[in-house]
């Protein structure tokens, strides 16, 4: 079989910083306004800083956009309409973020004859933005998107070792242009602090060829769903068709959050301990665990369950302080910004989950 690897990653980081104190001030305005409006149906509390910190691990996230989020009379991105002849907003994500990793992997957008985009929400059904991607990057070959929620990246880093294990690409891009902002509830104090905005892009290709000096090798990858409602988005093309109101709750993210911790912490300690078994790995030869950067108190836990003890940051690094919740780029970015400290032959483990229920894992060893 040939041997596969990740040969180079690249992070967009969106200039614009919202703190979890300026979310709360927002917020909390949001919930002065509604109660002066003797509504008789209103029900919110205020919510704090320290609260979103000890519920999820997040002090900050970056986004697309600033002004619109705090906003309240919007509470939602402001995003320019582009007309059809301008780059798409996530295509250009994909392009500055795929630039990193181009520079990575030692090769051009015309050496890539593959390009997956790979993300929770695609901002238009076709033409693919996959496919935009690659006419801007000049590659060749083929292009399509796909959606496995948070599971994306994982799931596209899997059907790129595939293609270029049977010889169908030669050398594909993964690319995950995640606006989380816009699909996010920020007038719900549960859930209006989760996410942040950003797009990663993996390099996958043979070992033969390679020409970059900081490649993993993949292992193995192990995909995995299970279907459940406890994460949800119903936001579609049937929409409008359905005469909802537009700010219908339910046409943005929602979660059973108590629920999700305790089944999906279960389902992937039990996926990652069943992969690493059928490789015959043990885990405690697991070097690095880039995990999905959902909340904290969860990878902890993971971690835990797989090691038998507390992971060492290192083991299991942590960008949600930064970044929040950033959907499939989370483990993307993780695994981006925390790997100096591998040496040759170390094992590490790049997971995702989330909505379906989906898990995906990759198995990596440091070349």
């Amino acid at each position: 079989m040939n041997q596969i690897v990740i040969s180079g990653t690249g992070v967009f980081t969106p200039p614009n910083v919202i703190t979890n104190e300026e979310l709360v001030a927002s917020f909390n305005k949001f919930v002065a306004k509604e109660h002066a409006s003797c509504n008789p149906n209103t029900k919110l509390e205020d919510s704090s800083a320290e609260f979103i910190k000890k519920a999820s691990g997040i002090e900050k996230r970056h986004v697309m956009d600033k002004s619109g989020i705090l906003d309240i009379g919007r509470m939602r991105p402001r995003l320019a309409r582009r007309s059809d002849d301008e780059l798409s907003i996530q295509a250009e994500m994909c392009v500055n973020a795929a630039q990193e990793a181009l520079k990575m992997a030692g090769v051009e957008g015309s050496d890539i004859d593959a390009v997956l985009v790979a993300c929770s929400n695609h901002q238009r059904p076709y033409p693919a933005l996959a496919v935009e991607v690659q006419n801007a990057l000049s590659a060749g070959g083929f292009a399509y998107d796909m959606n496995v929620a948070c599971s994306s990246a994982t799931f596209g880093i899997a059907q790129a070792v595939a293609l270029v294990q049977v010889g169908t690409a030669n050398r594909v891009l993964v690319a995950s242009p995640e606006i989380c902002s816009g699909h996010l509830n920020f007038r719900d104090r549960d859930s209006h602090f989760i996410f942040g905005d950003a797009c990663t892009a993996v390099i996958v290709e043979r070992k033969q060829g390679c020409r970059s000096s900081n490649a993993f090798e993949v292992i193995s990858t192990r995909l995995s769903t299970q279907f459940s409602n406890n994460i949800r988005n119903n936001r579609g093309f049937l929409t409008r068709c359905e005469d909802r109101p537009e700010n219908d709750p339910a046409l943005l993210f929602y979660q059973e959050g108590r629920k999700v911790f305790k089944e999906v912490t279960t389902l992937v300690s039990n996926l990652l301990s069943e992969h690493l078994g059928e490789n015959e790995l043990d885990p405690a030869s697991v070097r690095c665990m880039w995990l999905h950067q959902a909340n904290q108190s969860m990878n902890t836990l993971i971690a835990k369950r797989l090691l038998g003890r507390e992971a060492t940051e290192e083991e299991a690094p942590n960008i949600l302080e930064q970044y929040a919740n950033t959907s499939s780029a989370g483990s993307i970015i993780a695994f981006h910004q925390h790997q100096s400290h591998l040496k040759a032959g170390d094992l590490g483990v790049i997971c995702s989950f989330g909505a379906g229920y989906s898990i995906g894992s990759v198995l990596v060893r440091k070349l």
